[in-house]
């Protein structure tokens, strides 16, 4: 397929519109919760950042679809503003359901030019959730919470998959129609260290100041501590890439795929086997 035809166009808006599923967060089966799995439940740092990020994520991608002319991507860009405001409504209803104590914040106001907030708010998500792939992985096979609340979690989890190939495929439309599509893996480059650096800088800055809270961009990767497992380096690093590749293997294969970070991390692997095992502490964040 040639990206930036209007074939192209119509597939990755069209797959991401046709596979929308509904559902609301009071229906989804909670399950009951004894006092130990309470406790640890509630004793995750991140549920205000994620509550808040997805808040603003719903609200600034519809104010921006409301500013795209073009119909049918508008379309699409309003159905991801729509789920991500229901990210959020899960995560409030689930804070209600279980008694989680989160802190107030005031909303920041959307910055005045929204299509450059959505190219980054875009890289960002891919950068987030391919390593948040694997951490979900890693804390389900762990049974960090129950089953059950994976099971509802895995909803948002795959939603977001979904979001990752509708931002590429998009990103790559825009820059070929454009006229950049040979800076494409320039420009690919230049976001995802922008969003490398800004989730290092905001855990540095969290060390210093020794904050519990995850109040800061990048929750995943900031998701302080949520459970502890004994597990290698290239343990982590492949079961990111194994869980990559099974949350990106039932798109339609002439869609894009985010390729810039499962590449570099198949070359960390590589480096990383080449030296002997050390075991260390992984923070799993199971968001």
């Amino acid at each position: 397929m040639k990206i930036g035809s209007e074939e192209h166009k119509t597939l990755f808006c069209q797959s991401l519109i046709e596979s929308h599923v509904q559902y609301e967060p009071e229906n989804l089966p909670w399950p009951e919760l004894d006092a130990t799995t309470l406790d640890r439940l509630r004793g995750i740092p991140f549920w205000d950042e994620a509550l808040y990020t997805e808040r603003k994520a719903g609200v600034m991608l519809q104010t921006y679809a409301d500013t795209v002319d073009d119909p049918l991507i508008r379309e699409a860009i309003a159905l991801q503003a729509r789920e991500e405001d229901r990210h959020g409504r899960v995560i409030e209803y689930m804070i209600r359901h279980y008694g989680i104590e989160v802190p107030e914040r005031a909303e920041k106001p959307l910055p005045a030019d929204l299509e450059p907030a959505f190219v980054k708010f875009g890289y960002g998500e891919c950068f987030d959730s391919f390593f948040a792939f694997g951490l979900f992985g890693i804390a389900r096979q762990a049974g960090f919470i129950p089953e059950a609340l994976f099971t509802i979690f895995d909803r948002l989890v795959e939603e977001e998959a979904r979001h990752m190939v509708f931002f590429v495929n998009w990103i790559a439309y825009k820059q070929t129609v454009e006229g950049q599509g040979l800076l494409r893996p320039f420009n690919s480059l230049r976001q995802y260290t922008g969003a490398m650096l800004r989730r290092l800088d905001n855990l540095k800055g969290m060390s210093r100041q020794g904050k519990k809270s995850t109040h800061k961009k990048g929750f995943t990767a900031a998701g302080a501590k949520a459970i502890k497992v004994d597990l290698s380096l290239d343990t982590f690093l492949a079961t990111c890439l194994q869980e990559n590749q099974k949350r990106m293997s039932g798109y339609d294969p002439r869609l894009l795929r985010p390729e810039f970070l499962p590449t570099v991390t198949g070359v960390a692997l590589n480096a990383v086997k080449l030296f002997p095992k050390r075991k260390q502490k992984v923070i799993v964040d199971p968001a």
